[in-house]
């Protein structure tokens, strides 16, 4: 995981001219601290410490043996670091100023396949991270930029996106939060309609019953007026039909009297008839009060009826 030189990287390749070999101070100076902090084997109380150590943990680059948890990784010597060999980052100064980061198993996504070197470069033309060897090579003459000065401008969107994410979830929310209050008007709104409605109903099947007690009961009062006259009558009839036979037989025994004269004077008197009922008032009437009342109710029904049917399809087709 070692940063090979640009020296190493030129086997294989001519040089004109021929660049000139630096020594990377940074990496000796964190040779030279590993070197007093103990390179060598880990204790082995340190090594067996960790053998519950999980598979998805990032094992220290630098421990021998028995490999602790790396605590961090860093991103400038693309190497991770348990507790005790991350200590140098924190004690020697060039080495403070790296970048420290979350212990990672995909450090060697930012090494450049090609030509070994860590990638700190990125091309706006390819929009791909390259190192410093792809700018001159076959990324010559493209618009290239530092990584971090890229983070920086993506930062800038990233930002710019989440806020506006931001604003769209307020917004989503604020839909849901009006669509919710809807829902909850909506049912009260329902639920009022159908107390109302039942309320009604009652009113109205109350008052129909009311309605059809009366009738019924003007009905009744009705046919007791009528069955009254017609019983007085028949009362009346029957008695002039007693009074016409018992006439009928005093005139039948007066006519086999065989005395003349006393035949000549009961005559007078049985022969005169009480006055006759009246053929007018028993002529049957017919029954026209209670049909005309049997058509009231049925056209009642029929109108109300028609007005249910009618002006509920109405409100359902105005509310459409």
């Amino acid at each position: 995981m070692r940063r090979r030189s640009t020296a190493a990287l030129s086997v294989g390749k001519t040089f004109i001219p021929r660049p000139v070999l630096l020594k990377n101070t940074m990496l000796a100076v964190l040779v030279e601290e590993l070197k007093k902090t103990g390179l060598q084997a880990a204790p082995a109380d340190h090594c067996y410490a960790m053998l519950d150590l999980k598979m998805w943990h990032v094992a220290c680059d630098v421990c021998t043996g028995r490999k602790l948890k790396a605590v961090k990784s860093c991103l400038v010597c693309l190497v991770s670091y348990c507790e005790k060999h991350l200590q140098p980052h924190y004690d020697v100064a060039p080495l403070k100023k790296h970048k420290l980061v979350d212990p990672s198993k995909k450090l060697q996504e930012n090494i450049c396949s090609r030509h070994d070197e860590v990638m700190k470069m990125f091309c706006r033309t390819d929009q791909q991270t390259i190192c410093i060897l792809c700018s001159m090579d076959e990324h010559k003459g493209h618009d290239t930029v530092s990584a971090a000065a890229e983070r920086t401008e993506r930062q800038r969107e990233l930002e710019v996106s989440r806020q506006n994410i931001q604003q769209r979830i307020q917004d989503r929310e604020k839909d849901v939060k009006e669509l919710q209050q809807e829902v909850e008007a909506i049912n009260r709104s329902a639920d009022k309609a159908v107390e109302d409605s039942e309320k009604i109903f009652s009113q109205l099947i109350r008052l129909i019953q009311k309605r059809s007690s009366d009738v019924k009961q003007q009905l009744r009062s009705q046919q007791e007026t009528e069955v009254s006259r017609v019983k007085e009558l028949q009362e009346k009839l029957e008695q002039e039909i007693t009074e016409l036979k018992r006439k009928d037989a005093d005139l039948k025994q007066l006519s086999h009297t065989e005395d003349h004269t006393q035949f000549l004077h009961n005559y007078p008197s049985l022969s005169a008839l009480s006055q006759s009922t009246d053929s007018s008032s028993i002529k049957i009437r017919p029954l026209r009060y209670f049909e005309d009342v049997t058509a009231a109710v049925s056209e009642v029904r029929d109108k109300l009826q028609d007005v249910l049917t009618e002006k509920w399809t109405n409100h359902l087709t105005d509310s459409d």
